[in-house]
């Protein structure tokens, strides 16, 4: 069966792929944060993927293969039924009269040999490795497009709104979309899947059938049927192929009907953690000293859709122990973190964030999350409560963290309680990152340079030729080059000067010329590291943030 974190760690080391002081160094680290080694050591890029998978096969005495470089044509896939591959975790990859070659990651599957025989009762089986994640990939095939599928539901006539939703669900999930619209035209409803920031079309349905689709939705999220003039909220707690789902439905009424977007609650996101997210060594230091202090607020800002939530968590699990008592008061409750007391928004009740702000004070806690700021009174009561001994953790719209603090003032905070209370402010931004099965180096153009102006050093030492990175396309990342998301982000501790300069009730520029004599990076600059790095591309930096003037 599948290896554990440590027989893999000892694998590598016996290949002389990694040294003892390097699993040493990272099994501390991956204790710390609650990390696997394994991602621990992809994450400093002491090895890769392909070097993981090589240590396994060779443990298994098996070839290794990368299905993400060489993905098998479908129709080769398609010799082994879906049944069998998933329940063997085996994919086809050659079948001639004589031999056929299929690759797993657990070739040591109690009867899988005897399986594959029957399925390929004249060929010799041979066995290559592959990742775990790879076989995910190629199961994916056996799925036909999201269009055929829909024709063939909607021919069978019937009820067929679950049979559409479940297929719409199970395709945003293996795609890992954020979000799923349901958008209403002429003649038919559009559905987009955002995937990696980015909406792509998935399908079409006929109008007639959307009626009956949004009235399940309507079902699954206890809301109203037959309301169709006025806004609508709920959640949906689905099992779909063994797998719980968490859904979070914002349902808007247009002129052209009902408009549905529906948020898949990632289930990753329970064990989340800053390395996964992206923030460079330097900021995930800072972060676990200010999560660590015993009061005081800290500030996650950025538009909708920035990963605050996320990073909230992430903040939350590094601290979440049995001797420490955390609340957090939101709006919604998007993910369920065990050790934790969660309270959700209530207008019906009238519990606002206000109200159930000042009575988890009175409960005694020691780290208090509060979802967004976004009045004078939870920005006030929040603020009280770091100054009496709670740790505060909470997100607030703003476009960097320089304009965070005059907005904090503008909303009637006193410049006094919050120079007091501020311990750091988090911006960021998600950004696509490039696939790393098809990326590339090349030399920039001049264009491309001069575009960087004042930051074209950022990229290579003075004198140095830049090499930058981009993704080709390939199976992995449906040819877009593109593959998964990572934080940019600007971090401002207070320090002296800043709390001096937040007394004299400071504009945004103000902010920014003091946090830079500090020394303090911009969000642009962090960008440009994980371009040098080749983690992303400038296109995406620029497309996110903003291109250099």
């Amino acid at each position: 069966m599948a290896l554990t974190d440590a027989q893999i760690a000892k694998l590598l080391i016996d290949g002389n792929y990694i040294t003892e002081k390097d699993v040493a160094e990272v099994t501390a680290e991956a204790g710390l944060h609650r990390l696997k080694i394994t991602d621990v050591l992809l994450e400093k890029q002491l090895v890769t993927r392909d070097i993981i998978g090589q240590a396994v096969a060779e443990y298994f005495h098996l070839p290794f293969l990368n299905l993400r470089v060489k993905p098998p044509q479908p129709e080769m896939v398609m010799r082994i039924q879906e049944t069998d591959a998933k329940e063997l975790n085996a994919v086809a990859v050659t079948v001639t009269t004589k031999e056929a070659t299929i690759a797993t990651d657990t070739p040591d599957r109690p009867g899988l040999q005897e399986k594959l025989q029957a399925i390929f009762p004249k060929c010799k089986i041979k066995l290559v490795y592959t990742l775990p994640d790879a076989i995910v990939d190629v199961l994916q095939i056996y799925r036909s497009n999201l269009a055929a599928r829909f024709g063939k539901i909607l021919d069978r006539g019937g009820a067929n709104a679950p049979a559409l939703f479940e297929e719409i669900i199970i395709d945003a999930a293996g795609l890992h979309a954020s979000d799923i619209h349901f958008e209403p035209q002429s003649d038919s409803v559009l559905i987009r899947f955002r995937v990696d920031g980015i909406l792509h079309e998935a399908g079409r349905i006929p109008s007639i059938s959307y009626e009956t689709l949004a009235n399940r939705v309507k079902v699954l999220a206890n809301l109203r049927i037959d309301e169709h003039l006025s806004v609508q909220d709920g959640a949906i707690r689905l099992q779909l192929e063994g797998k719980e789902v968490d859904l979070r439905v914002s349902i808007v009424p247009t002129v052209d009907g009902e408009t549905i977007v529906i948020r898949l609650l990632g289930e990753y996101v329970h064990n989340i953690n800053l390395l996964d997210l992206g923030f460079l060594a330097d900021h995930q230091k800072l972060l676990i000293e200010s999560i660590n202090k015993p009061y005081g607020l800290i500030l996650v800002v950025g538009p909708t859709g920035s990963g605050k939530t996320t990073t909230l968590y992430s903040l939350l699990r590094a601290v979440n122990r049995t001797d420490v008592n955390i609340t957090t008061i939101e709006d919604p409750v998007e993910y369920r973190i065990a050790g934790t007391n969660q309270i959700q928004v209530n207008q019906a009740s009238q519990l606002t964030f206000a109200k159930g702000l000042r009575a988890i004070v009175r409960q005694d806690p020691d780290i208090i999350l509060v979802g967004e700021i976004r009045d004078q009174d939870t920005a006030e009561i929040s603020i009280n409560a770091a100054l009496t001994g709670h740790l505060v953790l909470s997100s607030f719209h703003a476009n960097n963290a320089a304009t965070s603090i005059p907005r904090m003032l503008d909303l009637g905070v006193e410049p006094f309680l919050l120079a007091s209370t501020l311990e750091v402010i988090i911006a960021q931004r998600l950004i696509r990152t490039i696939c790393p099965e098809c990326r590339t180096s090349y030399k920039p153009t001049e264009a491309e340079l001069s575009q960087l102006g004042q930051y074209r050093n950022r990229l290579a030492p003075k004198g140095k030729s830049i090499v930058l990175y981009r993704g080709k396309g390939c199976a992995a990342c449906q040819n877009l080059g593109y593959r998964g998301r990572t934080v940019v982000s600007e971090i401002i501790p207070t320090f002296p000067e800043l709390k001096e300069c937040i007394l004299r009730h400071p504009s945004a520029q103000q902010v920014i010329e003091v946090v830079r004599t500090h020394g303090t990076s911009s969000m642009l600059d962090n960008g440009l590291t994980k371009v040098a790095a080749g983690i992303t591309t400038l296109e995406e930096i620029f497309r996110v943030i903003a291109e250099p003037s």
